[in-house]
């Protein structure tokens, strides 16, 4: 039986009992009110208005991210591993979210095997790649390697042919495992192009999934694919309302193929709000670092650049969440890396002390809800380490991880039936004839 084949029953067995009662909930409960919203909450971004399902992961203020229910620090040390000592393989939370249960080894031997067997591209995908401009953002040659696969789409031959709308999933999670299987060729083409003179490197079959990542970059210590392994694993989810899965969804809603879907989601990753933060993060901190004129930053000088950055008008990138109200997990999971393998980093110590002074500088501004780091605060610190200091590139690593959680979901959503997303819209008149009309 192949790896598909084998999937789709699995899944299929899984996912039978929440289609039943999903679909029972719709008919049965239509009517019920989940909650009211806000003309600021609308004008806002919709933030906090519950409007959207994602069983894959959830978002709670206080507690960070849950995948399936389970924490980071529950998930490091129940999903499988190549060493005991290492990093969960970001194979096991693929296999979570899709399933809603915890792998096995055989599990997640079985998915990585697929996916670095299948991880070759096509001489058309290399040539579109060949013909954009090394200059170009990686983001937009990573959006445009997902577009250049899409004609190998199971999903659109089969929508083409008249498949069943109840098989509509398999095509689905075909097309997922391909597309997730070649992303890290796409990155490290890319990677390899831009940055190393078009000098690439073929994959190694024996490694796993970020493994392969790492070597076909040219990073072939194991402390990089170690940190893969983590960052892969950490960045996969963020619930449903985050603009690359609500974007993964609302395309998909179309009946769009996953590269379709998947492609705009990453155009949406590669805004400065949502993944281009990372890098962003790290310009701000070399930039603090060249003004201030020392590696080693005492904790009064970063205050100062801190407070001097919030005068100026911006913002201290990589603190603060739209939901978050502590310190992100993600971050923490990241810090618990550094202090164990690159304790003696400068710039870890860096990352360090902005840990201890920037929540305190933000806090007494009495504007920030949320003063504490996420995710991108850390990130980019490890990936110097290592020695890729090609920081517009990070955010391709970050879209190659989040694939595994959207993707999942949208196998999901297809086999729920959702439908298309169409909410009501209105106009800035209208919405004051309301408002004139309750005052009244």
């Amino acid at each position: 039986m192949s790896t598909i084949t084998s999937l789709q029953n699995k899944f299929e067995q899984k996912a039978a009992a929440d289609h039943d009662k999903i679909i029972s909930m719709r008919k049965e409960h239509a009517d019920f009110v989940l909650g009211e919203y806000t003309l600021g909450q609308v004008l806002s971004g919709m933030k906090g208005i519950q409007a959207l399902m994602c069983e894959t992961s959830a978002l709670d203020p206080q507690e960070g991210i849950r995948f399936r229910g389970y924490s980071i620090p529950e998930l490091q040390k129940l999903l499988p591993k190549l060493d005991p000592e290492g990093e969960p393989l970001p194979e096991g939370i693929f296999y979570l979210m899709l399933m809603n249960e915890l792998p096995t080894e055989d599990d997640v031997k079985e998915i990585s095997k697929y996916w670095v067997e299948n991880g070759d591209l096509s001489e058309g995908v290399k040539a579109v790649l060949d013909a954009i401009d090394p200059d170009t953002h990686p983001m937009t040659q990573f959006s445009i390697g997902i577009m250049a696969m899409q004609k190998e789409s199971k999903f659109a031959a089969a929508y083409n042919e008249g498949a069943s709308k109840a098989d509509y999933w398999k095509y689905t999670l075909e097309d997922v495992m391909q597309l997730i299987a070649k992303l890290p060729s796409v990155a490290a083409y890319i990677y390899r192009r831009k940055y190393h003179n078009n000098q690439h490197i073929a994959a190694d079959k024996s490694l796993d999934w970020s493994g392969n990542l790492a070597h076909m970059m040219g990073f072939e210590g194991d402390g990089f694919k170690r940190l893969m392994r983590l960052y892969m694993t950490i960045h996969t989810d963020h619930e449903g309302g985050n603009v690359s899965a609500h974007t993964t969804k609302l395309v998909g809603s179309a009946l769009s193929d996953p590269y379709l879907s998947f492609a705009a989601a990453m155009n949406g990753l590669a805004g400065p709000l949502h993944g281009l933060a990372n890098q962003e993060v790290i310009r701000w901190v070399f930039a603090m670092l060249e003004e201030i004129g020392t590696e080693t930053p005492s904790s009064e000088q970063i205050k100062k650049y801190c407070e001097d950055t919030l005068a100026s008008g911006r913002v201290i990138p990589g603190y603060g969440h739209a939901v978050l109200r502590k310190t992100d997990p993600r971050y923490m999971a990241q810090r618990e890396f550094a202090l164990k393998y690159l304790p003696e980093d400068k710039l870890f110590h860096t990352i360090s002390h902005l840990y201890e002074v920037v929540p305190e500088v933000l806090k007494a501004t009495g504007k920030v809800a949320n003063p504490w780091p996420n995710v991108d605060a850390h990130s980019g610190t490890l990936l110097i380490h290592y020695g890729m200091k090609e920081y517009d590139f990070y955010t391709v690593l970050f879209g190659v991880s989040r694939a595994l959680g959207v993707l999942a979901s949208m196998i999901w959503n297809r086999y729920l039936g959702l439908p298309l997303e169409r909410p009501k819209s209105f106009t800035s008149e209208a919405m004051m004839a309301k408002i004139n009309a309750v005052k009244a």
